[in-house]
């Protein structure tokens, strides 16, 4: 099967964008020039690569399947380019990340302090929702993904590497704050809460399995900026996660409520499919990160 590394890298492009004209532009050639490739390249594998349904581009099962071996081989490539870099004494190469959303309260500092050490890296930083992180981890777009509830149906590798304590919050004026209370005095209380799949959602919902209480969830919504502000406002209490508390909204918006049984644990996972070898460049981040554990731990101290 004669295929170049060339054309390899154009489907690849082809397959992540669903576009031959966009693919084309990524790949700084002609729309005509890159149909003709692609033709070129599904004729050298023998079957159909993908079809049109419409206006809809579709991948056929060999065309899933090149599309992750042209994936597999541009990561090894990119491993093997960050390794001579290392050896010729550089540090240059693409780093990318894919992250829950929770995680953008801290990831972005600690980005930004490894950019600041290693200025030749470039940094590709997906914060997304927990189940595109995951579409991201089966396609194994990344070098690495940071969540809280790693995927049961996937062959892993995870590392815990920091604590992602949940806690109860309040509007300021609410009547149970400021006062030691359990968990009976929140029994007919309204929840605003994280949408289904979250992985907020998934310790909160196994937690008031275990301590067999159903709570009132009123409302559920998709981002922690929008729950601080709905139970600042009164519709409810809420259980985030102490990283998405700032200064700012334990001042203005609200409380964190003194209760038994909270905060309750959870952990932040560094996840990879299982046998992935981290790239060079993924390795010094990696340390990076396990370095910074204890200041992201005293950045919540503000919390109590």
């Amino acid at each position: 099967m004669n295929i170049s590394f060339r054309q390899l890298r154009l489907f690849k492009a082809f397959a992540e964008t669903g576009s031959v004209t966009a693919a084309a532009k990524l790949m700084h050639v002609t729309q005509p020039t890159a149909s003709m490739q692609l033709k070129d390249l599904s004729n050298a594998v023998g079957l159909p690569l993908f079809e049109f349904v419409g206006k809809k581009v579709y991948l056929t099962e060999a065309g899933k399947k090149l599309a992750v071996t042209a994936q597999s081989i541009a990561q090894e490539w990119e491993a093997f380019d960050q390794t001579i870099s290392s050896i010729k004494g550089l540090e240059r190469g693409t780093l990318k990340i894919s992250v829950v959303s929770t995680a953008k309260y801290f990831i972005p500092k600690l980005v930004g302090n490894f950019c600041a050490d290693h200025p030749g890296v470039d940094i590709a930083l997906e914060v997304l929702n927990r189940d595109a992180v995951i579409a991201r981890l089966e396609n194994n777009l990344d070098d690495m993904a940071i969540m809280t509830q790693p995927p049961a149906h996937l062959e892993i590798q995870d590392e815990v590497f920091l604590d992602n304590p949940l806690v109860c919050i309040a509007a300021k004026n609410h009547p149970l704050v400021g006062k030691k209370i359990s968990l009976n005095d929140i029994a007919h209380e309204f929840f605003v809460m994280r949408e289904v799949g979250s992985g907020t959602r998934m310790s909160c919902d196994l937690f008031f399995k275990n301590k067999r209480i159903s709570p009132n969830v009123r409302l559920t919504l998709g981002s922690n900026e929008a729950i601080k502000h709905a139970v600042g406002s009164g519709l409810g209490l809420s259980i985030v996660s102490m990283h998405s508390l700032t200064e700012h909204d334990l001042k203005v918006l609200v409380s964190v409520l003194n209760m038994s049984d909270f905060p309750i644990k959870s952990q932040w996972h560094i996840v990879s499919l299982k046998g992935k070898k981290m790239s060079p460049i993924a390795q010094i981040f990696h340390d990076h990160l396990l370095e910074k554990v204890s200041e992201i731990n005293e950045s919540l101290e503000h919390i109590y």
